[in-house]
């Protein structure tokens, strides 16, 4: 506040002292400085007799700003000035002294080489000094190390660390001027005496060396941010980070020099965080960021002794910054190393992690409502898009929305007279950084740091899960949900959410149905009901989804309820894993032709040259979107790319490398190559494909591409459309249709919010890594068997000894997949049941429950007998 006002009382003196000689200036400013010192601290001297200095007994006490302008008016009729007390004595009093007396020695330049000698008796605990710039704190330094009291020092950085408004004003980046303006400014004033020039000149100087040093690279090592953010003057900020850096490098190897920093955070965030809630200082001065920017820089801060009680108050603070504050934050960490990002990243997951070590949370103490670990999880926000800001960006490839919109459910109207309005109507969604700064996460193709290292395992494991998806869907502000920070969650406990979320919106559908029916007199019908024979499975299912797609998408979003014709399975869920899995495998015959398969990477791909129309397309995309509503996993085999596209990307050349393995490499050599592409290759922008029968087809990337040959100038241009021509063009309508038939299912829901492509395919897919021993220890036990039963020890090495396929066999037997569920076997819960004694019967299984039902066989080689039996001939479904 002090330095406010002082600022405000030389604000007051500039226009005044418009006509006054240059040379006069400093010491009529100094002089103003004075009275404004003798007016608010007094000379020191009890017995002062002077009116006008606040020693004096008979003084009348005022504010700040009635000392600044009482300090102008002395100075214009030349008042009475206090000698200092000793006591009192400063070299600030002491320049300001010789600076009134026109004793200007060697200019600046000098000032600042004042000899050592003087120093600490001039400055004995520079309480004049409210702001601090590294040249001061090196003096300081110096002057501690010599007295070897570090004292003043500490003072200092209590004193301007614990200070919005000093730490603001500190560390400030020199205004840099070009050689022709500094040439300019010397040339104005042509009477300036010799001292003077020299002054400039040595200004000069300086300032052309500070803008040489503030335009080296931020950091050790420049990131791929630099490309990355193009407005410019966005993330730029005032404070010298590179002088931040080096003043903490040399002051936090001093224990009691740390502590000061400790404390004055203690003491600066709660002012901070009700400067930002209620006084709303950074629309009035963007340069408040300055003081987050600059305690983010110690590099200690995720130390003990800073999680207790520092850190929490200042995340607190950290997170009550605007949106446009976070944004700038964001683009400007984007330009530090990987290093310094992980430094920041470890500095919020320590506090998460602290905290929720630290407390119990459960059912009743919700992490939700802990402070700190929301505080910190906002900022790991900020560090996590700055991540990605600083990665490989690919912005520009967007797969086209749709042209016909996915039709809207008839029910509409009966859920707006419920007062049930369709939730996310305008689509999934969105984080507002995100949108504030333009980018999203599967923008990026490769972050600064993996996006794995953003995940806290131990807040996921306590984690309520149904209380933080019913706080992430009605969005009040009293509650905090971890799904809007999706990144700092695990794929298993997104899956969860995902789970409530379908599982409300099925229970919405069937309720909305039941109110159609009495209503309007409609057939009863809450449940998307599919029967189909077996041998005919996959006309069946078309036909019926298709119909469905056709008349009202919303029953789509309805439980999925399978009946295998001639059957008695009652469908709870192992009935409908069975039929994905028989889907699936019809769907990806390579003799149906809709999908090519490679031998080599073991993927399919859409094949451009298939006889189908686009509405079985569709449907696949129907049955995909059903597998993940449903909570079914399949056994489809794509590329990346097309998860990619599936969340609204298009496929680049980098995407050739799973999906085309062969021709990517042909492409990389041929950007790779030394000599003469033209000469030595003789390719052309014409290339040649081949159909479903083996005719070759030629395609013009280019105009002409025929007579256009390819050089070592545009290469780059040839690959990437060959990539777009491959992943894109060739497939655009297939694509489209299974996209279209997949958001017919998933529009409505947060998958794209908070899966990234590689999630998405565990989602579907499941994982491939099938752990038995971690199936083992979550297995439970029911009807008289337990974990050290006989039978139970058998089974367990039976199973163990089993091939790779023979355990997949066990598990669709078992469970109705073969694939481990995401998060692996571990989450499985299996239960094994006795099912009477020893007897010639079969183990069977309820899969909707992932049940097996084990007789207890007298022998070990009897149990792999029947065991092995059951899992190679279990095909169909019958009432036990």
């Amino acid at each position: 506040y002090e330095t406010v006002t002082r600022c405000t009382a030389l604000l007051i003196l500039v226009p005044l002292c418009l006509n006054v000689r240059y040379r006069k200036r400093a010491a009529a400013k100094h002089l103003i400085e004075r009275y404004y010192h003798q007016l608010t601290e007094g000379c020191g001297n009890e017995a002062c007799t002077n009116e006008f200095c606040a020693s004096c007994p008979g003084f009348r006490r005022m504010d700040n700003n009635a000392a600044a302008v009482k300090a102008l008016e002395l100075y214009k009729i030349n008042a009475k000035l206090c000698d200092p007390h000793p006591s009192k004595k400063g070299t600030s009093s002491a320049y300001l002294e010789n600076s009134a007396k026109g004793v200007h020695h060697n200019s600046a330049c000098s000032d600042r080489t004042m000899s050592r000698k003087e120093l600490p008796s001039a400055r004995e605990d520079f309480k004049d000094l409210n702001y601090l710039t590294e040249e001061k704190v090196n003096e300081i330094l110096e002057i501690c190390g010599e007295t070897g009291d570090y004292s003043p020092l500490i003072r200092v950085i209590g004193r301007v660390f614990s200070s919005a408004e000093g730490l603001v004003q500190s560390f400030r980046k020199t205004k840099q001027h070009t050689k022709e303006e500094l040439k300019s400014l010397q040339a104005k004033d042509e009477d300036k005496d010799e001292d003077e020039k020299e002054n400039a000149a040595c200004s000069a100087a300086a300032m052309e060396e500070d803008s040489e040093a503030s335009s080296s690279r931020i950091g050790e090592g420049a990131s791929q941010g630099d490309n990355n953010v193009q407005k410019l003057g966005l993330d730029e900020v005032s404070v010298d980070i590179e002088a931040v850096r080096r003043v903490y490098s040399k002051l936090l190897a001093n224990e009691k020099i740390e502590a000061a920093f400790l404390n004055a955070l203690v003491y600066l965030s709660p002012n901070v965080e009700c400067d930002l809630t209620y006084h709303n200082v950074y629309s009035r001065d963007p340069n408040y960021l300055n003081l987050f920017v600059i305690v983010m820089e110690n590099s200690n801060l995720h130390s003990p002794e800073y999680l207790e009680i520092a850190l929490p108050l200042f995340c607190k603070a950290l997170s009550k910054l605007p949106l446009a504050a976070l944004a700038k934050l964001a683009r400007l960490w984007s330009k530090y190393s990987a290093e310094q990002i992980r430094r920041m990243m470890e500095t919020f997951q320590q506090l998460i992690t602290y905290k929720v070590i630290s407390n119990e949370f459960n059912s009743r103490n919700l992490v939700n409502d802990d402070d700190a670990v929301v505080a910190a999880t906002k900022c790991l926000k900020i560090v996590y898009y700055a991540n990605i800001l600083g990665g490989e960006l690919d912005i520009d490839h967007n797969e086209e929305e749709d042209d016909k919109p996915i039709p809207e459910s008839s029910e509409l109207t009966l859920q707006e007279l419920l007062g049930e309005e369709r939730r996310n109507k305008k689509g999934p969604r969105v984080d507002p950084l995100e949108t504030e700064l333009g980018v999203k996460t599967i923008d990026c193709r490769r972050p600064l740091i993996p996006f794995e290292e953003f995940v806290n395992e131990p807040l996921n494991d306590v984690l309520e899960m149904d209380k933080d998806y019913t706080f992430f869907k009605v969005e009040t502000e009293n509650k905090f949900s971890f799904m809007t920070c999706p990144f700092v969650l695990n794929a298993v406990t997104k899956n969860l959410g995902l789970y409530y979320d379908n599982r409300i919106r099925m229970y919405s559908e069937r309720r909305i149905t039941v109110l159609y029916s009495l209503v309007q007199g409609q057939q009863l019908n809450p449940y998307l009901r599919l029967k189909v024979r077996r041998d005919h499975i996959i006309d069946d299912a078309l036909v019926r989804l298709e119909m469905i797609a056709m008349e009202n998408p919303a029953d789509l979003k309805k439980q999925l309820y399978v009946e295998f014709e001639g059957e008695q399975g009652v469908d709870e869920g192992g009935v409908s894993k069975e039929f994905f899995q028989l889907v699936v495998e019809e769907i990806f015959n390579p003799d149906i032709g809709m999908f090519t398969y490679d031998e080599t990477t073991k993927l399919f791909w859409f094949n451009p040259s298939s006889f189908e129309n686009e509405g079985q397309f569709t449907l696949i995309g129907i049955v995909l979107g059903l597998a993940i509503y449903n909570n079914c996993i399949l056994d489809v085999h794509f590329p990346m790319v097309v998860y990619r596209k599936l969340l609204g990307k298009k496929g680049t050349f980098r995407d050739l490398a799973d999906s085309h393995p062969v021709l990517h490499q042909s492409l990389k050599e041929l950007l790779e190559y030394e000599g003469n592409v033209e000469e030595d290759m003789m390719i052309t922008f014409q290339i040649s494909q081949t159909d479903l029968f083996g005719n070759p087809l030629m395609y013009n990337l280019r105009e002409n591409g025929d007579r256009i040959p390819v050089t070592n100038e545009n290469r780059k241009e040839f690959v990437a459309l060959y990539a777009e021509y491959m992943l894109n063009k060739t497939v655009e309508k297939q694509f489209k249709a299974f996209r279209r038939g997949f958001h017919m299912v998933t529009n409505e829901s947060p998958l794209k919010y908070l899966f990234r492509p590689e999630e998405i395919e565990l989602l579907i897919c499941g994982s491939r890594n099938l752990d038995f021993q971690a199936l083992e220890e979550t297995t439970e036990y029911d009807g008289g068997y337990n974990r050290d039963s006989r039978i139970i020890r058998d089974f367990w090495e039976t199973v163990h000894s089993f091939g790779e396929e023979q355990k997949r066999l066990f598990l669709q037997f078992t469970t109705g997949t073969d694939r481990a569920p995401v998060g692996g076997l571990g989450k499985l819960k299996m239960i094994i049941a006795k099912n009477g004694p020893d007897t010639d019967r079969l183990p069977t299984s309820h899969t909707c429950f992932n049940v097996l039902l084990l007789p207890e066989y007298s022998s070990k080689e009897k149990l792999r007998e029947r065991l092995l039996k059951a899992i190679t001939y279990a095909k169909g479904f019958g009432m036990l």
